[in-house]
C-alpha cells in the first residue's frame, strides 16, 4: 500500500472508532456521569499533588471531566488553566480558570475562560496537563476529535510534564490508529483506577 493509501486507511479508522466510542458514551446515564467525573475529579487532585500549575478542559458533550474537576483542583490550591481555541487552526492559547461565572461559550462547542490571555506559552507553565481523549492505547497514542489543536500543542509542553488522557475505564485500548504526527501522551486518568503510567 502506498504512503497515502495508508493515511486514508488510517483516516477511516480513526473515524468508525470515534463513531463507536462517541455512540457509547451517548449511552451512559446520567447517574453514572456523575459517579464517573466525582471518581475523575478525586483522581486529577491525586495526579497534581505537589505540583503548582495544571492545565485542564471542560468537557463537551459527553465527554469525561467536569466542571467540579477543575474546582476540586482549585480548592486544593492548583493554579487550573484552560484551552482558548484560535481563529485560524494553530495551537491553542490559554487562560486562567476563576469559577464556573469565569467562562463563556466559544468556538467548537467549547467554554473558555474569560480572563486575561497568557498566550501559548502558557502551556509551558503546568507541571500536569490534563487533555480530552476518545481513547488511548497502551503505548500513549491517543485519539482525539480530530481537530489537530492538541497534536498542534502538546509539543510546546515542557519535557517533564505528565500529559494525561481523562477517559472512561473501558477506553485504554489495546491499539489505537495512530500516524507518526500524533502526540503520544505520558498517563490516562480513569474513574475506577486513577492514574496510569504509560511507557515512554
Amino acid at each position: 500500500m502506498t504512503a497515502c493509501g495508508e493515511s486514508r486507511a488510517q483516516d477511516a479508522a480513526k473515524a468508525e472508532l470515534r463513531r463507536s466510542l462517541v455512540t457509547a458514551r451517548r449511552a451512559v446515564s446520567p447517574q453514572r456521569r456523575a459517579e464517573r467525573d466525582r471518581r475523575l475529579a478525586a483522581g486529577a487532585v491525586a495526579a497534581a499533588a505537589g505540583r503548582a500549575v495544571v492545565c485542564a478542559y471542560l468537557p463537551v458533550g459527553s465527554e469525561p471531566g467536569s466542571a467540579s474537576m477543575l474546582d476540586a483542583l482549585r480548592d486544593a490550591g492548583h493554579v487550573v488553566l484552560l484551552p482558548v481555541v484560535p481563529p485560524e487552526p494553530g495551537s491553542l492559547d490559554w487562560a486562567r480558570y476563576e469559577g464556573r461565572c469565569s467562562v463563556t461559550d466559544g468556538p467548537l462547542g467549547l467554554q473558555e475562560p474569560t480572563g486575561p490571555r497568557l498566550g501559548v506559552p502558557g502551556i509551558t507553565r503546568a507541571a500536569v496537563i490534563f487533555v480530552p481523549a476518545l481513547a488511548v492505547d497502551r503505548r500513549g497514542h491517543r485519539l482525539g476529535r480530530g481537530g489537530g489543536y492538541y497534536d498542534r500543542t502538546l509539543p510546546l509542553a515542557a519535557p517533564d510534564a505528565l500529559v494525561t488522557a481523562v477517559v472512561d475505564d473501558h477506553e485504554l485500548l489495546d491499539v489505537v490508529p495512530a500516524e507518526p504526527h500524533d502526540v503520544r501522551v505520558g498517563a490516562v486518568l480513569r474513574p475506577a483506577t486513577g492514574v496510569t503510567l504509560l511507557p515512554a
